[in-house]
């Protein structure tokens, strides 16, 4: 099982994805881009401050997860297009969106990223390196006790 979750340490937190399985669990993705000032805020430690998301721009584009290669998207990073574009160059199987909207019930948020993420996955399709095969609809997941989380997924094929 995939779900997402927050470490939390003294100098700030990561937004991950976890691979579940019986003997525990294992951080599978790093988000490499938090929502910019009210998530990531790399001036916090300039100024003494603590708390910020970090971005992991670089570190993890694609994984691997119950033998499949996974391009992985937390929140923020379904809106912009460089991270699927990064993750792209890795030829994934499978998009895995993911993000906290538990307290986003009475806004738009989540359905604009479900969107968005659909329209991410046509980009690629349309590419032509890619062919969308599937889209599974959105299903609430447990997130870690902070709430809920959605994710999507679409199965691409090569």
């Amino acid at each position: 099982m995939i779900a997402g979750a927050v470490v939390i340490d003294p100098a700030g937190y990561d937004n991950v994805l976890l691979s579940v399985a019986g003997h525990g669990a294992d951080i599978v993705y790093r988000e490499r881009m938090p929502v910019p000032v009210s998530m990531w805020q790399p001036w916090a430690g300039l100024t003494g401050g603590t708390g910020s998301a970090r971005a992991h721009f670089f570190a993890n584009p694609a994984v691997e997860f119950g033998g499949r290669n996974i391009a992985p998207l937390i929140c923020y990073e379904q809106l912009i297009i460089w991270p699927i574009l990064q993750s792209m160059l890795f030829a994934p199987d499978i998009i895995v969106a993911t993000g906290n909207g538990w307290w986003t019930e009475s806004t738009t948020i989540v359905s604009i990223q479900q969107a968005s993420t659909v329209a991410l996955g046509q980009v690629v399709q349309r590419a032509g390196r890619f062919r969308l095969q599937h889209l599974k609809n959105w299903v609430d997941l447990p997130y870690a006790g902070t709430g809920w989380t959605r994710r999507q997924y679409a199965t691409l094929e090569q």
